[in-house]
């Protein structure tokens, strides 16, 4: 939904990444990002001169307000920034002193404020924290904001444990802040060593499994997963599969264990995905890496029409904290378009998410592979 967000008392335009999506009522930016900025203009926290530091901004609602100081922008997910950089272009607002940085990489050393969008993701939330505790000091001044009935006891003892003295705010709109001043005593090993990436060994394989912070499954297979292992085709040698919204790629894997002259792509939009997929690959099957190819991409976008024999999939039905269909809807039309004809898309589900009746839409037709109390596992081909 392009809705307005007010900046510097002008409306600004925003709208969620991609932005042709089926459900147009989810809109770019949400409480928080309104109170964290009306916060900082009321107490006159930013300066033309500010290095501001934003971790978890979505879509620019908080990056729009930023155009006249230097700012960092870290996102784990490629969708977002690309929407960031979509916001910007549509208002006309100068990005020139803008930096779009990965969850992977290094962080700057030279930052006055560090605005935290609070992840969903508990473990992605440790990750974070004890990368900000590592690179700044007491100096630094840190807010943080999500909606109130997100922010629970357990999440402030971890604002605690790895940052130091934690305060909040009043709820305002249902959202909330939260302050923490950096604690130099908490400078040890037990808070500033990161768990993540986890490793655990994959079940009936002699494989062992590789998982970014961000990563769904970051201690052992989930069920979907395994289940869709179970129902997966017979690949023959160079068949070219695709694994969509691979996560840590344990399907591609699968399909190279078992046919090792596979040609398989990786493809997710999770920059901590991309990296744990590419490291089990050259971990455990390093003979086929030169096989292997892996993308950073929104679905199947920009990819070659009719260029595949296979993709597998898991479609995801959210997109951050919004609950929505419109991702798994572009996964199946971009995998319509990229397979070949005779080609074929095949998924796993939650029953109830009537996956069958969009595939029988776009493809024409849906073949139920297997069921049970919780997943499906469904094929359509491109005739």
């Amino acid at each position: 939904m392009l809705s307005p967000f007010i900046v510097n008392d002008k409306n600004v335009f925003l709208e969620r990444f991609p932005t042709a999506q089926v459900n147009r009522s989810l809109q770019a930016w949400d409480a928080a990002d309104e109170y964290l900025v009306n916060y900082l203009n009321d107490q006159q926290l930013i300066k033309p001169s500010s290095k501001i530091l934003l971790v978890n901004d979505a879509f620019g609602a908080l990056t729009v307000n930023f155009t006249e100081q230097q700012v960092y922008c870290v996102n784990d997910s490629y969708l977002s920034q690309q929407g960031i950089i979509n916001n910007l272009e549509q208002n006309n607002l100068d990005d020139s002193k803008l930096t779009l940085l990965s969850s992977l990489d290094s962080l700057p050393s030279d930052i006055d404020i560090v605005l935290f969008k609070i992840p969903k993701s508990k473990a992605m939330l440790v990750e974070q924290l004890i990368r900000l505790r590592t690179t700044y000091d007491e100096n630094i001044l840190f807010i943080a904001a999500d909606r109130a009935k997100e922010i629970h006891s357990s999440t402030l003892k971890q604002f605690e444990k790895y940052l130091g003295d934690t305060k909040t705010s009043l709820a305002v709109k249902k959202a909330r802040l939260v302050f923490s001043k950096f604690d130099s005593d908490l400078n040890n090993k037990s808070v500033s060593q990161s768990p993540y990436p986890t490793k655990w060994p994959l079940e009936n394989t002699p494989f062992t499994i590789t998982n970014h912070a961000n990563v769904y499954a970051r201690e052992k297979l989930d069920i979907g997963a395994r289940y869709f292992m179970q129902n997966l085709p017979k690949v023959s040698p160079d068949t070219k599969v695709i694994d969509l919204g691979c996560g840590n790629g344990v399907i591609g894997l699968s399909v190279l264990a078992a046919q090792p002259q596979a040609q398989v792509q990786f493809f997710d939009e999770s920059y901590m995905a991309i990296a744990s997929a590419q490291a089990n690959i050259e971990q455990n099957l390093p003979e086929a890496t030169a096989q292997c190819q892996f993308h950073l991409n929104d679905c199947l976008t920009s990819v070659e029409g009719g260029s595949v024999d296979l993709i597998l999939c898991n479609p995801p039905f959210h997109q951050q904290t919004a609950t929505t269909d419109h991702i798994a809807w572009q996964m199946f039309k971009d995998s319509h378009r990229v397979l070949k004809k005779g080609g074929e898309l095949r998924i796993i589900g939650n029953r109830q998410l009537g996956y069958h009746i969009k595939l029988k839409r776009i493809f024409g037709n849906e073949t139920l592979i297997a069921s049970n109390d919780k997943f499906v596992t469904i094929s359509a081909k491109k005739r």
